[in-house]
Parts: C-alpha cells; structure tokens; sequence
C-alpha cells in the first residue's frame, strides 16, 4: 500500500511537471514562514537593487552632461582658432605698418577696399 501511495505521487508530479519547479511555480514550496525568516535579506536585497538602479541612471545622466560638454568644447576650441587667426592678421597688418614707417615710405593702408566704377 506505501509503494502504491509513493508510485502514485510520483505519477502525479510528472504529469503535473519536474515537481519543484511546478510547486515553485504555483508558489506552493515558498511558505509565510520563509518570508518572515528571510524578512532582513530580502530588505537588504531590495535596497541593494534600487540602489544599483539609481547608480545606474547617476551614471547615465553624467555620460550625456559629458557628451554636451565635449561638444561645447569643440566649439569653443574652433571658436579659439578663429580669433587666433584674425589676432595674428591684426599683428601682420600693424608689423607691416611700422616698417613702412621705418622705411619712410608714404604708404597707407585703406580702411575700405578699392570702389568698382562701372559705365
């Protein structure tokens, strides 16, 4: 009669599944007690989870204030470049003019281009 009982039961969980992973998915192997043994470490485990997320959404808002950033900085280094051309015109411009006067040329430098006459 037990062999019978035990033959019948193991008939049962096959046709119902593997047997621990059927009653895991039911939530029959997961009882009141274990929750209320295991109460700290899932805490501990929640908390950790949640902080890890907003670690996570930390990290990404400080990659694209990065990424911002960095193309603020290509522009202003462009933006660099373009002053230090025209610096280094306004420095040719004022050499040329002092050797001119070094050389006691009567030369002078337009401040407007030359006027295009047409008929």
């Amino acid at each position: 009669m037990a062999k019978e009982k035990k033959s019948k039961k193991a008939k049962d969980k096959k046709d119902n599944g593997t047997g621990w992973v059927s009653e895991l998915r039911y939530g029959r192997s997961i009882s009141l007690e274990f929750f209320k043994t295991h109460a700290w470490l899932m805490l501990i485990f929640v908390v950790i989870v949640i902080s890890m997320m907003g670690l996570r959404y930390k990290t990404k808002m400080k990659m694209s204030e990065i990424k911002k950033l960095n193309i603020e900085l290509q522009r202003v280094e462009s933006e660099k470049l373009q002053e230090k051309a025209r610096y280094m015109s306004l420095i040719r411009e004022t050499e040329m003019r002092k050797m001119v006067a070094e050389k006691g040329l009567d030369l002078q430098f337009q401040d407007q281009p030359p006027y295009e006459l047409t008929e």
